[in-house]
């Protein structure tokens, strides 16, 4: 089955109000393309979930996306410092902020995955997290008599992939770090991957490189090259600086709605 799509097809299959896992890290194979097409779509009331965000939630809360994220870092890299706007809309209550250590973000979605509803976890048994994040519970071991912290499964609606090959049936390869994009696969109810290259179907079949990702948990596959700029993607492409910087001197949405118009910004 060909599930090749346009950027715009596959953004509009995304309703309001959706969960969401982003993959990538940091400034690193962000699905960016997708990310600002859910701007110009001007997708609302979103739960975002991500274990270390940047760029990414940064753009989306400016654009008014966001309702919720789920995360257990959000900041970029080196020389870029905070997030600024997801910082600012947290302050304002426009945004509600359930912080998570990045293992139990990681953990929610392994819940998710295996089809149960929470995975126990050794740490947080100290932590005032437990009592502000609705996703964390306590209890006693009932084996040892140990206070043991549960993090509820979080099973995203979807989960949006930037991915270096994929063919037109969704068989995807990540190369480089893969960070949680594969775990995001088995625990989200449908998956849209957009890729830099799209490959034969012969490419996993005839080749030592098989996919990290199958078909079968793909509802769609765009093919985006330079999908992840203006964020770096491993062994394509690095950090398009100047981009970056442009987006952080923008101070409103309409000053991000001109940043969108420009063409997609590579390195």
């Amino acid at each position: 089955m060909n599930k090749l799509l346009s950027l715009q097809s596959a953004i509009a299959a995304i309703p309001h109000e959706a969960m969401l896992g982003l993959g990538g890290n940091t400034l690193n194979r962000a699905p960016m393309a997708a990310v600002f097409e859910m701007v110009r779509q001007k997708k609302s009331a979103l739960a975002l979930v991500k274990t270390a965000g940047a760029m990414d939630v940064d753009v989306l809360c400016l654009g008014g996306c966001v309702k919720s994220v789920d995360a257990g870092f959000i900041s970029y890299e080196s020389e870029y410092s905070l997030s600024q706007h997801y910082r600012k809309s947290v302050q304002k209550g426009l945004v509600k902020a359930n912080e998570h250590a990045c293992y139990t973000v990681i953990s929610a979605l392994r819940a998710a995955s295996y089809g149960i509803p929470f995975m126990p976890v050794r740490g947080l048994i100290a932590s005032d997290l437990i009592d502000v994040n609705p996703y964390f519970k306590r209890m006693t071991d009932p084996f040892s008599g140990d206070p043991v912290t549960l993090v509820s499964a979080i099973r995203p609606d979807y989960a949006i992939l930037h991915v270096h090959k994929a063919d037109a049936k969704g068989n995807a390869v990540i190369l480089g770090p893969k960070y949680e994009d594969v775990l995001f696969s088995r625990a989200a109810k449908q998956v849209i991957l957009t890729a830099e290259e799209i490959v034969d179907t012969a490419y996993f079949r005839d080749s030592e490189t098989k996919a990290d990702i199958p078909g079968f948990l793909v509802s769609g596959v765009v093919h985006v090259p330079h999908g992840a700029a203006p964020c770096a993607c491993h062994g394509v492409y690095g950090l398009n600086h100047e981009s970056i910087k442009q987006f952080l001197s923008i101070k409103d949405a309409s000053e991000l709605s001109a940043y969108l118009s420009q063409e997609v910004r590579h390195a």
